[in-house]
This record gives structure tokens, sequence and C-alpha cells, in this order.
């Protein structure tokens, strides 16, 4: 069983939304005025909730964008990752984990002979670090 779609915003609120460069909101607002109005939300909870989605959505995509310039591989995360197939012993890895390190402006290096991956555990502990 579907849902019923949203009625779409009106077109003036549309072009307005696009000038002020506020998509992820454009996109959120059919939805959440249909239940802001069914639901007689008060005014300020419809204006944060659309306005969490712009502020999620940008954060989402700051991410992206910060992975893509890293060239960090995609689709890795810790949690993907399984410690009892490294090496790296287990008190070091969920030392690394909870990135305190970062906070006290200290270096991650990873280092292993040739043809082992290294990459793994590093480019996860970034990409927590950017989250």
């Amino acid at each position: 069983m579907t849902r019923p779609s949203a009625p779409p915003i009106p077109e003036d609120l549309e072009r307005i939304l696009r000038r002020m460069r506020l998509p992820y909101l454009r996109k959120a607002a059919p939805d959440v005025l249909a239940t802001a109005r069914a639901q007689r939300w008060d005014p300020a909870e419809v204006l944060r909730v659309l306005l969490n989605e712009e502020v999620t959505g940008r954060d989402s995509a700051t991410r992206r964008m910060r992975r893509k310039t890293a060239n960090f591989p995609s689709g890795k995360t810790l949690a993907s990752w399984r410690p009892e197939e490294s090496s790296i012993p287990e008190a070091t890895q969920n030392a690394l984990t909870t990135l305190e390190w970062v906070g006290r402006h200290e270096n991650l290096v990873v280092s292993g002979p040739s043809g082992t991956v290294r990459v793994r555990p590093d480019v996860t502990v970034c990409v927590r670090a950017h989250v």
C-alpha cells in the first residue's frame, strides 16, 4: 500500500527556496507541511523541522565532498571493520576508535610489510573523525 503524496508547495515558495539555495528544505517541505497541517503543529515547530532538514542535508553533502576530496575509498567505515581479522592488538584498535588522540593533536602512522592492507584502519578512523 502506497502513501498518498503530499501536495506540492506553491510555485512562489518553490522559487524563493531555489533562489535561497535551500534544496533539502525544499525537498522535505511538502511532506512536513502536510504533516504540520494534519497535526496542527506550532509554526515554530514547522520551521525547526524544515531548517533541521536543511542542516542535516548540508552536513551530509559536506561529508561526502570531504571524503571525495580526500580520495577515501567509499564504503569504508568502522561498522564494516572486522577486528578479529586484524593484526593490530585489540586494545590499540579500541584506543584508535575513541578518537581521543585527535583531541590531543597526536598523529596516526600505520606501517607494515608491502602487500598488506593498511588502508582500512586509517581510512575508517579518518571517516569517523569527519562524522
